[in-house]
């Protein structure tokens, strides 16, 4: 059986760490823990687990602090984790399964990465990350920000999931802050990073600055397939919050150069339509996202409720606006198949309940 190395960079974590460790100590064979200026109990904590701690002045580059801790590494494959990451008890038992079998023809690991959660604890939201790496292949991580190993080789997709659990919000200018640095710095952004850079500026409401970016990034055809897609995605939230609609449809649209539709574009779509009370055409997209594929070993962000319980419950609204009552109900209990629990599905059997009263 192979041997795993977990590496993981860490700072000030000490209300997490501990929780981190916990549920993946037992699962691998060496714990690196790079340490890059804690000022709490984030060492004492790790002295715990393993005695590989090292220390790595912070340079505002996780990618050469990631691959510091992988240099450490004396097993056979390298695992990452951030400190706000657990296993969860079943993912344990998959984990332990995988390394059970995992020889030496797979190069990289890819695992689910369940990033998002509604009220219930249900994932929202996830995506595969290359997760355990053959050691010394000559992978390296890249990126200053939302670095990524460029994978090669042999790729195994596993149905096993991390976790990220934040118990705090953490620093929201942070990486803004060090893309804008290396700007300053005239430094060219390379695709993925001017992709992410984008993003940012969304998330920090700079709309025109995000849409130049994002824009410039698809005009020049040279980013990820999943990333062409998101961007168009994020073109469009940025027009409609420049009050363009007409623009925002039209960049949704787009996406469909790129591949066969995703369930998430249709389902924007279908909102647009539903926004202005164009019931037809918003239950006509509703529809084709039911009809997507859910892949998530195409490595894209993954809005899980997009191909289930989302389209259905959409699709009760616009065809109960239609008069269609019968159909519209169906798909309610359709979408209480995905979430028994929900609230807006309770809703609408009262609705129809009182309609036949």
């Amino acid at each position: 059986m192979s041997t795993i190395s977990l590496c993981m960079i860490v700072r000030d974590e000490e209300e997490v760490l501990g929780r981190c460790l916990e549920s993946v100590a037992d699962l691998v064979d060496e714990i690196i823990i790079v340490d890059t200026g804690s000022k709490d109990r984030t060492r004492e904590i790790a002295w715990h687990f393993t005695e590989k701690i090292f220390d790595f002045p912070w340079m505002d580059d996780f990618a050469a602090a990631r691959n510091f801790s992988f240099s450490k590494a004396g097993c056979d494959y390298c695992m990452w984790l951030d400190a706000d990451d657990v296993l969860m008890p079943e993912d344990q038992r998959k984990f332990q399964e995988l390394k059970k079998g995992l020889g030496p023809g797979a190069d990289v690991v890819m695992l689910r990465y369940n990033t998002g959660f509604d009220e219930q604890g249900e994932v929202t939201f996830s995506y595969y990350r290359e997760r355990i790496v053959r050691n010394q292949a000559g992978m390296i991580w890249k990126g200053a920000v939302h670095e990524v190993i460029e994978t090669r080789g042999n790729v195994l997709y596993a149905d096993c999931g991390i976790t990220h659990r934040k118990l705090r919000p953490s620093d929201p200018d942070r990486n803004l802050r060090i893309f804008e640095k290396q700007l300053a710095k005239d430094e060219v952004l390379e695709p993925r990073q001017q992709f992410y850079y984008g993003r940012e500026l969304y998330y920090h409401r700079r709309y025109q600055e995000a849409l130049a970016v994002l824009e410039d990034f698809l005009e020049k055809g040279q980013g990820w397939l999943e990333n062409n897609i998101e961007a168009c995605r994020q073109c469009a939230y940025c027009q409609y919050a420049l009050g363009n609609e007409d623009s925002a449809l039209g960049a949704l649209l787009s996406s469909f150069a790129y591949d066969v539709p995703r369930a998430e574009t249709c389902c924007d779509i279908g909102q647009h339509f539903l926004d202005r009370e164009r019931w037809e055409q918003s239950a006509y997209w509703y529809a084709r996202a039911l009809e997507c594929q859910r892949r998530d070993d195409r490595g894209g962000f993954v809005l899980p409720d997009a191909y289930g319980y989302l389209p259905c419950i959409q699709l009760c609204v616009c065809l109960s606006r239609l008069g269609r009552q019968e159909e519209a109900q169906a798909y309610n209990e359709r979408a209480a198949r995905f979430k028994p629990d929900s609230p807006a599905v309770a809703y609408n059997r009262s609705y129809f309940a009182s309609l036949y009263s």
